[in-house]
């Protein structure tokens, strides 16, 4: 658990949070304008945010070395890294980038199911709670939009990935800066997605670059993966795991109403996706009022 940290300190660490949700929020378009295959569009993202990260070591003058045992470690966390930006691609071209990213809010029910296994804790009936909600909301979604059904498991998969991978830094974190794991992580990506790549044939004519790509691939490695993951890293030296993953789930917010403004998604989506959408939100915003509810009740006993 992070220790105990002034409120300034937590003030300031969630408004950087919600500023690098909102710019994930904005991958989910650039994902659906990119053309080329989810795999070969997150190889170009993982090699240039990790080439970015080493210019900025470069010109920083900072060291980035680690030991050989978290230099392996933070590689293979990169595969989780790799897997879950794969697969939440994989979601909006098999959907739409609103569905991938609702369903992405499983991610908060996942973190509060591998949270205390993995760092041993008790677990939280209230977060276990807010989790099944979400599922709830997904699951209205899933029957109301049959059609996505493919799209929709992409997206919890990812969420799964994305969860194991928030558990890990929380942990690293407290050990190195953001930036070094972000590099080794991404590095990691890198050489999983290149190995994936070669095995099945990924490296063909498709993966050469039109113009519009060019563009779009440079904004989303550079700012919203160089800048925002070191910055999401970064806030798990004051917040759990949990927290980060809880208000990353307003990344459906961001995107859904960015996809209707860049998509018009909005004209897509039936009754049936924003009932399942309004339950998901609804637990996002009352799961903090709960929770100081419930902390001032333990206070008073």
């Amino acid at each position: 658990m992070p220790a105990k940290s002034s409120p300034q300190a937590l003030n300031k660490n969630l408004v950087i949070l919600h500023f690098t949700v909102f710019i994930w929020g904005f991958t989910g378009i650039l994902g659906k304008l990119i053309t080329i295959s989810a795999v070969q569009l997150v190889w170009y993202r993982v090699l240039i945010a990790f080439v970015t990260l080493f210019l900025y070591f470069r010109f920083s003058h900072r060291g980035f070395k680690v030991s050989k045992a978290t230099f392996l470690k933070l590689v293979f966390t990169g595969a989780l890294v790799g897997g879950h930006w794969i697969l939440f691609f994989l979601s909006i071209k098999l959907s739409t980038v609103s569905v991938a990213l609702v369903c992405f809010s499983s991610l908060t029910l996942f973190t509060a199911i591998f949270e205390p296994i993995i760092n041993k804790k008790k677990v939280s009936g209230l977060e276990i709670l807010s989790g099944f909600l979400i599922i709830l909301g997904i699951f209205v979604i899933f029957k109301f939009e049959p059609q996505y059904t493919k799209g929709i498991e992409a997206g919890l998969a990812c969420a799964v990935c994305a969860s194991l991978f928030y558990i890990i830094n929380a942990r690293q974190v407290k050990k190195y800066e953001a930036p070094v794991i972000a590099f080794y992580e991404l590095i990691g990506a890198f050489v999983w997605i290149t190995i994936f790549l070669f095995a099945t044939g990924g490296f063909d004519r498709h993966i050469i670059l039109g113009q519009s790509d060019i563009g779009y691939l440079l904004m989303l490695g550079t700012v919203c993966t160089s800048l925002a993951y070191v910055a999401g890293v970064s806030v798990m030296r004051e917040l759990s795991a949990f927290r980060v993953a809880l208000v990353t789930n307003l990344e459906p917010v961001y995107g859904v109403v960015m996809s209707f403004l860049f998509f018009g998604e909005m004209k897509q989506m039936t009754t049936g996706f924003w009932v399942g959408a309004l339950i998901i939100l609804s637990t996002i915003f009352l799961f903090p009022v709960a929770q100081r509810q419930v902390e001032k009740r333990r206070s008073k006993s």
